[in-house]
């Protein structure tokens, strides 16, 4: 009979260890599994949806059983059109993208539009599934958009008061579409960078910007202006017509008193018209010869004679 010695007995007690832990290593390896603050992770299960996992340490089935798709779901990531900016270490490097930015307006002019679209994914389940093609969707539908409102308006309004317009426009036309396509993304934000008609017409672009802002400027002025004069136009309109007021109340006040001292001296006419109609005689010579300085009254016949300074004393008596 073979003897069988202890280390015989141990190198396949080894080798069977050794195998055992291989594989918990490979089945705890594809069983654990991180998800990022910033990520969400979306399961599946033989191929099929099973759920969607939060940031942090989870458990799954090993091998290919459950399979994972991470996710950013809190970044906003961004696509450039008409234009490139690469960076490279510190530095970074911009290039023109003509096939992308050049387009023809709605009054048959040529274009130069770059922009920029900020996107956040909000369903990852409809981001890993629906879609093959996410990014290049995004781009096509995107570059359809801005064609499409760039067509429909002149350069100068492109260039000018319509820019924040088709902004609005296009997020809305995107977000529409990629609902209907079930992308399961959000788009934040379009924002036109750079409008600039062909190089060959540059120069007269640049006449005609010069003299919109002109034509502005002149505005703004001229606003001021009025903003400056109309008020003080006003104050000065009130002004008067509160003196002319002030003048008709004094009229009327006076006529009041003339009338009532009228009535008066007619009460007493009436009961002593003579001493009344002398005595308005001598008020009368009186009024009318006030101002004047040694004046005497004298009758036709030169026998009499009346010193106007005594015509309220004793000559009138």
């Amino acid at each position: 009979m073979r003897n069988v010695t202890p280390l015989q007995i141990l190198k396949p007690l080894t080798i069977l260890l050794i195998s055992a832990g291989i594989v918990l290593v490979i089945v705890v390896s594809t069983s654990l599994y991180i998800v990022d603050q910033t990520e969400q992770a979306v399961i599946t299960r033989f191929g099929k949806f099973h759920k969607i996992t939060e940031p942090g340490l989870h458990f799954k089935f090993p091998f290919s059983i459950d399979k994972q798709y991470m996710v950013n779901v809190k970044t906003v990531q961004t696509e450039q059109f008409g234009f490139r900016t690469v960076k490279t270490g510190s530095a970074s490097t911009y290039t023109n993208q003509y096939n992308e930015s050049t387009m023809l307006t709605g009054d048959l002019n040529i274009v130069d539009v770059e922009w920029i679209i900020q996107y956040r994914i909000v369903d990852p389940k409809a981001w890993v599934f629906n879609v093959r093609e996410r990014t290049e969707t995004i781009r096509d539908v995107s570059r359809s958009a801005i064609n499409m409102l760039v067509g429909d308006r002149a350069i100068m309004d492109i260039m000018g008061a319509e820019r924040s317009a088709i902004e609005v426009a296009a997020t809305t036309f995107m977000n529409e579409t990629f609902r209907d396509y079930g992308l399961g993304i959000d788009v934040i934000a379009v924002k036109l960078q750079n409008i600039d008609p062909p190089a060959g017409v540059q120069a007269a672009f640049d006449d005609v910007n010069k003299a919109e802002q002109d034509m502005n400027r002149l505005i703004n002025e001229g606003q001021q202006a009025y903003n400056a004069e109309i008020p003080k136009a006003h104050g000065e309109a009130e002004r008067r017509i509160q003196e002319a007021q002030g003048y008709a109340t004094e009229r009327i006040n006076n006529a009041r008193g003339d009338v009532a001292r009228f009535s008066s001296v007619y009460e007493e006419y009436r009961k002593a018209p003579e001493v009344t109609r002398q005595r308005l005689y001598y008020e009368m010579i009186e009024e009318v010869f006030k101002d004047t300085k040694d004046t005497t009254i004298i009758d036709r016949s030169f026998n009499n004679f009346l010193p106007l300074k005594d015509l309220g004393g004793g000559a009138r008596n």
